[in-house]
């Protein structure tokens, strides 16, 4: 497979279009849109930590180039979106429908990094005529119920669960003004965090594009709050409002063999359990190896459901 030569900056621009968007009980959901503002639609959801640009810069110049329209969404307590915390992940698909309709976008498929897979996920088991496909980067896999999986750092969160539940709101807080104070030292910052990762990690982090990316998320991000990424931890630890087996949506699912984060195991756990889902292995790389073939990914997602 071929793709169109594509110059890909250093430096992240701007996004095509950023808002927010009224949803339910008066909570907004705020968005940023990369590509073509007509073309076929892919919503990008963020991992954990993580906001509506950590979405890869040569996957915004491929969606320009190709006719694609990308949206990352901000969960809510970053970025602008309200804080909120939803009694499950199923229940986020009324804000997404609510988003959609705002943006007149009829169709669409979904992208969920790490913890953006669950709601990925929740898409297509919720919105079977409006999501015509799922792309799962390395996903987090349900901790409760029938399909649990076993082990993980995620099992953490388990333990840490009621904690979490109880103290997110002044540990976003504190999360968020500690984030303030180091803004001056995020890059020197990265690349350590880059330093002890595997060697996928590694070599992912240490490019420029990507670097200005996180970066870029990071401090936008972070400019008002920081409490969406104890609310993922809470979730996950929830029973997610569906079942994998529900998913009758297409899923493609993408994962690292070395992943240190999510287990590779527990991605082909909840591949197992979906009807119409494929694993493909990403050799030799860890937890952000799928934000590396972006352009892979993007084309196998606008593939399904034609």
């Amino acid at each position: 497979m071929s793709f169109p030569v594509v110059r890909i900056p250093e430096q992240p621009k701007r996004p095509t279009l950023e808002g927010s968007v009224a949803v339910r009980d008066g909570r907004r959901l705020s968005f940023a849109e990369y590509g073509s503002p007509r073309g076929p639609a892919l919503v990008w959801m963020h991992g954990t930590p993580g906001a509506r640009r950590q979405i890869p810069v040569d996957a915004r110049a491929y969606a320009a180039e190709a006719g694609f329209r990308i949206i990352g969404i901000d969960r809510p307590g970053i970025g602008s979106s309200t804080p909120y915390l939803y009694p499950n992940i199923a229940d986020w698909t009324e804000d997404l429908t609510l988003l959609l309709d705002a943006l007149a976008v009829d169709s669409v498929r979904v992208i969920g990094l790490s913890g953006g897979g669950p709601y990925a996920l929740a898409a297509g088991a919720v919105l079977p005529d409006r999501v015509r496909g799922v792309g799962v980067l390395g996903g987090v896999a349900p901790t409760r119920g029938p399909d649990a999986a076993e082990g993980g750092i995620i099992q953490l969160a388990v333990h840490a669960a009621p904690l979490l539940a109880a103290t997110r709101v002044p540990l976003g807080v504190a999360l968020t003004g500690a984030i303030r104070s180091v803004k001056p030292l995020a890059g020197p910052a990265l690349d350590l965090y880059a330093a002890v990762q595997p060697a996928g990690d590694k070599n992912l982090l240490g490019r420029p594009e990507f670097k200005a990316m996180f970066l870029d998320d990071l401090l936008n991000g972070s400019r008002f709050q920081t409490s969406a990424p104890l609310a993922d931890l809470v979730l996950f630890t929830r029973d997610w409002g569906f079942r994998l087996e529900d998913v009758r949506v297409p899923v493609r699912w993408w994962h690292g063999d070395d992943d240190h984060i999510v287990p590779f195991r527990h991605g082909q756990h909840c591949v197992d359990r979906m009807p119409d889902a494929t694993m493909t292995t990403i050799d030799g790389e860890s937890h952000l190896g799928g934000l590396g073939i972006a352009h892979l990914v993007m084309d196998a997602l606008i593939g399904l459901g034609e």
